[in-house]
């Protein structure tokens, strides 16, 4: 998964969401090499705020996205969950996915390029970001 740097959104992910989700990336390094290391790349680029400190406005674990496939128009509602907690019917998508490591720490309006496992090219935009409820 080879995204230019320079291209990607600022993003902004909570400590605590920030500390898990490297162990989450360490821990998949050997079977899921490519999402694992697009997701601590993601990672390494985020500014980290204390848990209280990020904007409603901002994707983050637990939270409720509206975005928009840009090649399509397509717009879909997911969840943002941890591994095991995915359910593709019920809209819960794992960060442990190229899109959802792609959504992690992004704000409402912003868009960033990321690749599917098939290694094709896509983009998505933020449309709405809340809580799953």
């Amino acid at each position: 998964m080879s995204t230019a740097t320079s291209a990607l959104p600022p993003i902004t992910v909570r400590q605590t969401d920030h500390a898990a989700l490297d162990r989450l990336a360490d821990g998949y390094a050997d079977t899921m090499p490519e999402v694992a290391e697009y997701l601590a790349r993601e990672l390494d680029r985020a500014r980290v705020v204390p848990d209280g400190g990020l904007p409603g406005d901002i994707v983050r674990m637990g939270s409720r996205v509206r975005f928009r496939d840009d090649a399509t128009g397509q717009e879909r509602w997911v969840t943002l969950v941890y591994p095991g907690e995915q359910d593709i019917a019920a809209g819960r998508i794992s960060v442990m996915t190229p899109i959802g490591a792609a959504l992690i720490g992004l704000a409402r309006g912003q868009s960033i390029a990321w690749e599917t496992r098939r290694g094709e090219s896509r983009a998505l935009t933020v449309l709405d970001v809340g809580d799953a409820g």
